[in-house]
């Protein structure tokens, strides 16, 4: 399931080629530099509010939203309408057409598929805290940096934290807090069940 067209639908990207030659979605992440090149080129109807800082090379779509204190660092290629938030990070990443990322988010070294979405607070972790290579399904992936794969429709709950390699399929739902790392199949529901205690309090 780790093929492009596993996960992502590439008629819904504006470069399909960028994806020529990869055996898997991830092999994609070094060639975003070269692709990209120099400069910065914005579509029609993109909306860049005050504050937002964008730094090249990168390629915006048209009709996006770039909101106010939005970072984007570089070898960035974002799709048609997206929505790239406040607050939010993005560094050698590619966001596919519709892509919602709208509050608070760090993405780097991930690609989101058509019409993924983030919720507030959502952290692409793309750097293991220890030495080597990032792994996938206990395979070597050749990358030190490398946060997420999103596949298409994907919905990531708020404040999740998505560990170095994670792989989402197709139409899954992360449920808000959640720690995950691996490979969650597609058209799946992953839940998060907490142990509360309610006490009296004391006056």
């Amino acid at each position: 399931m780790f093929r492009p067209q596993d996960l992502l639908d590439l008629a819904q990207f504006q470069f399909p080629e960028l994806f020529d030659g990869c055996a898997h979605a991830w092999d994609a992440l070094p060639k975003i530099a070269k692709f990209v090149k120099d400069g910065k080129r914005i579509g029609k109807g993109t909306v860049i509010e005050e504050g937002a800082m964008i730094k090249g090379p990168v390629i915006i779509g048209r009709d996006c939203e770039i909101r106010a204190n939005a970072y984007v660092r570089g070898n960035v290629i974002i799709g048609d309408n997206c929505v790239v938030g406040n607050a939010s990070e993005f560094k050698n990443c590619v966001l596919f057409n519709g892509c919602q990322v709208p509050h608070f988010n760090y993405v780097g070294d991930s690609i989101l598929g058509y019409k993924a979405h983030l919720g507030a607070g959502v952290i692409l972790s793309n750097l293991k805290s220890v030495r080597g290579n990032v792994q996938v399904d206990g395979k070597d992936t050749g990358l030190r940096k490398f946060g997420a794969i999103i596949g298409d429709h994907a919905e990531i709950g708020c404040n999740c934290v998505l560990n170095p390699g994670s792989v989402i399929g197709r139409q899954s739902i992360l449920y808000p807090g959640i720690s995950w790392r691996g490979v969650c199949p597609p058209d799946s529901i992953v839940k998060l069940r907490q142990e509360q205690q309610v006490i009296a309090r004391k006056c």
